[in-house]
């Protein structure tokens, strides 16, 4: 079992915040901004003073990082640069067991400055650095071929180099029956792509993962249930992270309401939808129905809001791999 996955390698700065920050620097909270090298010299410089927690991440590979510490082997595929972030993120991707098939390019490592609030909201400001490069002639035909699903998330529909890598693993994942899984990942993204999206889902997935608001635009609908069961008309499931509220699973057109797990006063959100992806993909490449899986992935995002970063240590992980056992064993065929 090996989940082959497309993503943005991302050197994380994590960055306490308030309000007037987010109003001096012009940011919607909450969502992710993509920015040039301009951009983000501005934002740093506003946070320059303020205590900083520098980490690898990125949507997809923390979703890949995860699912390699629960027990399933991944692959990431992506770009970084010839400089010491570029070497930081292939040395974390070495010690947490992911096969690496970045590429390295002469262009900086991609960063995201997140700047987390009081109320625990965190706001994105991507520099895609390299993920730029990333193209059609780097997807690994054997690797895609070899994999039980392909994951990629809706960022990589932000440049049209990773656009083409996207299609053409898609391709390969048609003509030889792997199972793919879409996750919209940010509102702004579904806002710009929704044809395209839409066309994927139709055409492509098996599974599609949203939150209440990239559900909302794409169904053009307020009522994360509705969304849900429109997204299930496109494809065999749909989930929406309805936030408080726990999130929806529809299999096959039946919708099931998953509670929420945990904390409702989390320490840190960042990396919470990436870990429910992969809680939910851990729970169906183990044979878990997706009501379970879905379960699962809200047990796991109850526990990564709890820590700072967004992803799991290895003995947390191992840890938490063995309550999922315990808490669902007696469902699992």
């Amino acid at each position: 079992m090996t989940v082959y996955g497309i993503g943005n390698p991302l050197i994380d700065f994590l960055c306490y915040a308030d309000d007037n920050d987010l109003e001096c620097l012009s940011l919607h909270k909450g969502t992710m901004l993509l920015v040039d090298e301009e951009r983000r010299s501005g934002i740093l410089n506003r946070i320059k003073d303020k205590n900083k927690n520098i980490s690898c991440g990125g949507s997809c590979p923390n979703t890949m990082v995860t699912l390699k510490m629960l027990g399933i082997d991944t692959t990431l595929a992506g770009g970084v640069g010839y400089d010491e972030y570029g070497e930081m993120y292939r040395s974390r991707l070495r010690e947490a067991g992911v096969k690496d098939e970045t590429r390295t390019y002469h262009a900086a490592t991609g960063t995201s400055i997140i700047l987390l609030t009081p109320d625990r909201e965190r706001t994105m400001n991507t520099f895609l650095g390299a993920n730029r490069l990333f193209d059609e002639p780097e997807v690994n035909e054997d690797s895609i071929r070899n994999a039980s699903l392909f994951y990629f998330t809706g960022y990589m529909w932000d440049t049209e180099s990773q656009k083409r890598a996207v299609r053409k693993a898609l391709e390969i994942a048609k003509e030889h029956n792997i199972k793919v899984a879409f996750d919209l990942a940010d509102p702004f993204a579904v806002g710009r792509y929704r044809s395209d999206f839409m066309e994927l889902l139709k055409n492509h997935c098996d599974i599609v993962l949203a939150n209440s608001e990239e559900a909302r635009f794409l169904s053009n609908n307020y009522d994360a249930y509705e969304c849900c069961r429109s997204m299930g008309r496109l494809c065999q499931i749909a989930i929406v992270k309805d936030g408080k509220n726990g999130s929806y699973v529809s299999n096959q057109g039946k919708i099931t309401r998953i509670p929420l797990y945990g904390t409702t006063k989390p320490v840190d959100t960042t990396g919470a939808g990436d870990t429910y992806a992969a809680g939910f993909l851990y729970g169906y490449m183990k044979g878990y129905s997706p009501e379970d899986s879905g379960r699962i992935a809200s047990f796991l995002a109850g526990e990564i809001i709890t820590v700072m970063g967004a992803q799991f240590t290895k003995e947390k992980a191992k840890e938490l791999s063995e309550e999922i056992k315990r808490l669902f064993s007696s469902s699992h065929s």
